[in-house]
């Protein structure tokens, strides 16, 4: 590594160097004599400015600028799961150790993965000395938490002839465990290597998201579900409850991998993360949430540059176990905060602004970020089928959902979950606004759904979302003409409408029974809902009955059916079989049927 330029100029996180001929576009660099990692965003003859992503308070002109010759790259391996980084991969707990300050130094140097940490290695049967291998083939495999087999790969770009495979023992990551070798050239294979964060990583086929990723939400997995391999966002003003929904996917969701990067977002809530992960229980297996998470820590009061550099290190950690056939949630809280950081760059670099200030380039990068998501075939043998699910918080100023982020990154979603300010005041949580949400994965994922819970589920959503809908329009004639004006069908449309809304649609998120809710659950409660509101419609339009007899004479069962959702447990749904029975025997009897 030599000196290969001069600081000229310095305009907060973008440092000007000249004399940097040869550097690359995108390459990495050491900036001062702190040696600062910074990345070059623009090359102008042998001029190149430089993205620095940590303070460059003190710097000044004239200190040398030192090439690396490789891109922003992200260490992938053995010992990722568990670890809290900071934007750029430095382990936040290895720099406290080191400095001996809670604070994050500059120019702090660690290495994301543990040198000295032994691994206990498995080499895959049949393996043999003289094989081809494509990338991607499986190696062997470490075991690198309780929870999850970590699958040891050929790196995507190495291929060849096996000359040397390691046997069953314990090693360091630094150890070479296979060599191959591809046209007389041999090639060391370790148990990581690294790759660029922006560059996605290569797989062989892309696959429709058919099957749900199930998060015990109702109002989620039911009206708006998310596939594995899908795109969502979660937009929505201050106080609606996005940082506690995003918690919930990472806790509750069927991914077996969560990355949970906090861009941008207040200190206190990565700290409630941090604080609560470890405790609680993954609901699939029991052990701690730790075991199967990585956190990305790069809060409000840490460099604004690096927020930009935090979401593609978390996107290729998600690659990275995709690869390895296994299903990965990344949760990115908020992908507006990663926004204002490419705003901030950009006005540095003097860039004409469009939108609110936003660089003219901002669709295309938020377009870069949602597209890596997918339900993929990986590369290499065995044949490996994983998936990258990709949910982002959006904090529009004033829950404004025109402003630019909020509306480019509709664009590039499939899931929105709009939260909702009036409904978060009234403390209806979670606040996701059944009438402008929507979700692109419901006929996709029906299959999945009609086959292990019920063939009537499509058609039960369907139902419940038309109710929700009459029920909006009902109530802007209510404030016109008052209660008194509405026919009885559409006063029995406001009656069901209540109920599915305090009986399914609110969930407490700390509610030992109500925080999780099963799939066969939640279509039994929407079941005893829907199969009322039919069987009351046929008497109230036959005129047997009208809507107040029904309130009064199912006063008892109708409260009993909206404290379901937190008195009956998952494993005793048969408990809202029986109820829903004497709902729909009581209503007969009350029509004189």
């Amino acid at each position: 590594m030599g000196v290969v330029g001069k600081i000229v100029r310095i305009s907060g996180p973008l440092v000007i160097a000249d004399g940097m001929t040869g550097a690359q576009m995108y390459e990495m660099v050491e900036v001062g004599e702190d040696r600062l990692i910074g990345e070059i965003n623009r090359i102008e003859g042998d001029r190149a400015y430089i993205q620095v992503y940590e303070s460059t308070t003190g710097v000044k002109p004239g200190e040398p600028v030192y090439g690396t010759g490789y891109p922003l790259s992200v260490e992938l391996g053995p010992g990722l799961l568990t670890q809290i980084y900071d934007g750029i991969q430095r382990p936040l707990e290895l720099i406290k150790s080191k400095t001996g300050s809670i604070f994050v130094k500059r120019g702090v140097k660690v290495d994301p993965l543990p040198r000295e940490k032994k691994w206990h290695f498995k080499p895959v049967d049949g393996l043999r000395k003289g094989d081809k291998l494509e990338p991607g083939a499986l190696l062997g495999t470490v075991q690198e938490t309780p929870l999850i087999e970590h699958r040891v790969l050929l790196p995507p770009n190495v291929k060849g002839k096996l000359v040397e495979l390691a046997s069953e023992g314990d090693y360091t990551i630094e150890d070479t465990i296979a060599v191959v070798e591809e046209e007389g050239e041999k090639k060391e294979v370790k148990l990581y290597h690294r790759w660029p964060a922006r560059i996605p990583r290569p797989f062989r086929d892309k696959l429709e998201p058919t099957e749900p990723l199930l998060t015990g939400l109702r109002i989620i997995d039911t009206l708006f579900p998310m596939a594995k391999g899908g795109t969502g966002a979660i937009p929505g003003g201050f106080g609606t409850g996005k940082t506690v929904t995003l918690h919930g996917l990472a806790q509750w969701s069927a991914a077996r991998v969560v990355i949970y990067i906090g861009c941008g977002e207040r200190g206190n809530e990565m700290t409630e993360v941090l604080e609560r992960f470890p405790k609680y229980k993954d609901p699939w297996t029991g052990r701690p949430l730790m075991e199967r998470t990585i956190l990305i820590a790069n809060t409000s009061n840490m460099p604004v540059a690096a927020r930009e550099a935090s979401i593609y290190v978390g996107i290729t950690m998600a690659e990275y176990y995709r690869d390895q056939g296994y299903d990965v949630l990344l949760v990115a809280d908020s992908t507006s905060r990663w926004a204002e950081a490419l705003r901030e760059i950009a006005g540095r670099l003097e860039e004409m602004p469009a939108e609110e200030g936003y660089p003219s380039y901002l669709a295309s990068r938020l377009a870069e970020f949602y597209e890596r998501a997918g339900r993929v075939v990986a590369q290499g043998t065995p044949e490996r089928i994983g998936s990258v699910t990709v949910a982002g918080a959006v904090s529009p100023p004033g829950g404004d959902f025109t402003e630019p982020v909020t509306s480019h990154t509709k664009r590039f979603i499939r899931v929105f979950w709009a939260l909702d300010t009036a409904l978060a005041y009234s403390r209806h949580y979670p606040a996701i606004n059944w009438i402008i949400s929507y979700s692109a994965y419901a006929e996709t994922v029906k299959e999945w759904w009609h086959k292990n819970v019920s063939p009537e589920w499509y058609d039960l959503r369907t139902e419940a979302m038309n109710i929700l809908l009459r029920e909006d329009e009902v109530k802007e004639i209510v404030r016109l003409v008052g209660t008194e004006g509405l026919s009885e069908p559409d006063k029995l449309v406001l009656l069901t409408a209540r109920l599915l809304k305090d009986g399914f649609l609110k969930q407490n998120a700390f509610d030992p029974i109500d925080a999780f809710s099963e799939p066969v659950k939640q279509f039994k409660l929407l079941q005893a809902m829907i199969y009322f509101h039919r069987n009351a419609m046929k008497l109230v339009q036959a005129g047997k009955l009208n809507v107040a007899q029904i309130q009064d004479g199912l006063a008892d069962e109708f409260s009993e059916l909206v404290r379901a959702r937190f008195t009956v447990p998952n494993d005793q749904v048969e408990k809202i079989d029986e109820l829903r029975e004497r709902i729909l025997n009581k209503l007969s009897q009350l029509g004189g049927e």
